[in-house]
């Protein structure tokens, strides 16, 4: 394996938390239903293609990109659309659909399809359904069939908390992996980058047809976005693209077979459950059925779909959003620490500041919760942000110009070379307690709407 870089960092923090999943399969029932959530995919306007109580194949398309119309997302699963839910503005929120124990699937040629030029191979992706694993930079949104990308993106290590480790989720998989890269190269002009872990590579050195680059350092290391900084810097009017390492194997799946494969391996972590483990599911399962069989520790608790620093609180009636291989499960912060501002009050408080005597106590994991210590208060000029984001980008002086809505002054500080997950450690680490990624994520929004 040629390494054509090593990307490694010392600015960011690493997240001691206890509840990392351990590295076993845990066996769960079935998800009886399954849920595609348009706001898992930003930036698209969703048009219906089916009603409430129709019957629906594995595969099929459920609904349409309003902007798009070639994008295309499907059923996971053979059922009938049980429900439509809308929220204000009868804004589509969730499609829920009720699986049965049919194995009806839509089936696509694929047969040579590595014959296929690059305008028949997209024709085919967004058909079938898998256009939507593809995600472009600038703003995180779903990539344009309409561009050919600078560059090609997946990193198979992540830094944060608790963050799933896709060598053991994918070590059976390298053929499928391999045939989704050798997809992903037929849409490119060069070959697709790869990210590893570099103290273990794991089954991805194995890989060919790639340009193969290592990742070292705190949380956010493993983000894509200082990797596109290192390896392809992002120019004005060009598009990067980006896909998740389990995504490449569905891609793989789905060229050998024919049909919409719509895996999600899950690793289920968190300090609330009793001996985390992995889990094999599909795309939007309802997390009931898998959560019933861990052993939750604590009578109140948050179910958060993804990571502690960038998920979106969910329940267990909840349903897995698309993308996420993660569930974190900790409890609710809703109790009053008597003195809690005190340093030396409690040495188990996670914290980042040199005042915290949690710094003294280099503790295998912390027990945490959801608790923000504190309130929002004035944004002032600390130096704490900088500590924590490797780009180089001025991230408070970038939130800024977003709060004012200042197009010319987001575009001149770097608006375009991120995504609001880039934010998820500034959140955490500033004292101003501001939702920096909230905020990042509706400056992406004006800019999509008002630039394009």
């Amino acid at each position: 394996m040629e390494i054509i870089k090593k990307i490694q960092t010392r600015i960011g923090a690493k997240l001691s938390i206890k509840g990392e999943a351990e590295k076993v399969f845990a066996k769960t029932p079935s998800s009886t239903t399954f849920a595609l959530k348009p706001d898992d995919f930003f930036g698209t306007i969703p048009k219906l293609l089916k009603k409430e109580g129709e019957e629906i194949q594995a595969g099929e398309p459920i609904f349409f990109s309003k902007k798009v119309p070639q994008i295309k997302f499907v059923s996971p699963v053979s059922g009938v659309i049980e429900t439509i839910q809308r929220g204000a503005r009868r804004k589509i929120e969730k499609i829920v659909i009720k699986a049965n124990a049919s194995s009806k699937a839509i089936s696509h040629d694929c047969k040579n399809w590595e014959k296929l030029n690059r305008k028949d191979l997209k024709n085919l992706l967004l058909e079938s359904g898998n256009w939507p694993f593809i995600h472009q930079r600038p703003y995180g949104t779903i990539a344009s069939p309409e561009d050919t990308p600078k560059a090609i993106f997946v990193s198979t290590h992540q830094t944060s908390p608790l963050s799933p480790d896709f060598d053991f989720i994918l070590n059976k998989e390298s053929k499928a992996f391999q045939e989704g890269i050798n997809v992903l190269n037929k849409l490119v002009d060069k070959e697709v980058f790869l990210g590893t872990d570099a103290t273990h590579p794991g089954m991805f050195n194995q890989i060919t047809a790639v340009q193969h680059y290592t990742i070292a350092g705190p949380h956010p290391a493993g983000n894509v976005s200082l990797h596109i900084q290192e390896l392809a810097p992002l120019n004005m009017g060009e598009r990067i693209w980006t896909v998740n390492p389990e995504d490449v194997v569905n891609l793989g799946r789905f060229v050998q077979t024919g049909q919409f494969s719509p895996q999600r391996t899950i690793a289920l972590s968190g300090n609330s459950i009793e001996n985390p483990k992995y889990v094999v599911s599909k795309l939007g399962a309802k997390l009931q059925p898998i959560l019933n069989e861990f052993k939750i520790l604590y009578p109140q608790n948050r179910v958060i779909n993804g990571d502690v620093l960038t998920g979106t609180t969910s329940s267990d009636e909840g349903h897995l959003s698309y993308y996420n291989n993660q569930i974190t499960v900790i409890p609710e912060g809703n109790d009053y620490r008597m003195f809690g501002w005190l340093p030396f009050k409690d040495n188990n408080i996670l914290s980042l500041s040199n005042t915290s005597f949690s710094r003294l106590f280099k503790k295998k994991g912390f027990e945490v919760n959801t608790n923000l210590n504190g309130e929002e208060r004035a944004l002032v000029v600390t130096g704490e942000m900088e500590k924590v984001f490797p780009l180089e980008i001025y991230p408070m002086q970038l939130i800024k110009a977003c709060m004012i809505e200042d197009i010319e002054k987001m575009e001149a500080l770097g608006i375009y070379e991120v995504v609001p997950e880039d934010f998820g450690l500034i959140d955490y680490a500033n004292t101003s307690k501001i939702e920096a990624q909230e905020i990042i994520r509706e400056g992406i929004e004006l800019m999509i709407n008002e630039v394009g």
